[in-house]
């Protein structure tokens, strides 16, 4: 149990990420500009960026390194996090719709997380 102390802020974002993504449509502020802009595929790259960025440093901190394939394995799985999440949207989730446009900016999000954690752990972590 000790090893969760390093996992638990991407635990709770994953969990939030999961309810943002599931609040009913109609809940959603919604503005021309925004639209016009695609806030929506931004927001989605920031969620799943956050979220493979968090696990990375989970994991660097409890192991002290980190490897390409961990890197790898990560975005793969913060990736069919984020198509799973569609299809949640799709079936479940009220006035959402299942959108490929969005699990590809979640996939692209997902990838900034790992430069940004490239970034980070070079910056202010320790090697």
């Amino acid at each position: 149990m000790r090893i969760i102390r390093y996992y638990w802020p991407a635990i709770l974002w994953i969990l939030l990420v999961l309810y943002l993504c599931t609040i009913p449509g109609s809940d959603i502020p919604s503005d021309p500009f925004f639209e016009k802009i695609h806030m929506d595929k931004i927001v989605h790259m920031g969620l799943f960026g956050c979220t493979v960025l968090l696990l990375c440093i989970g994991y660097y901190r409890s192991k002290g390194h980190i490897s390409a394939l961990t890197l790898t394995l990560f975005w793969l799985v913060a990736a069919f996090y984020g198509l799973a999440i569609e299809f949640i949207q799709k079936y479940w989730a009220v006035e959402r719709s299942f959108d490929m446009m969005d699990a590809l900016a979640d996939s692209i999000g997902a990838l900034c997380g790992i430069i940004a954690f490239l970034f980070v752990r070079k910056w202010w972590l320790k090697k």
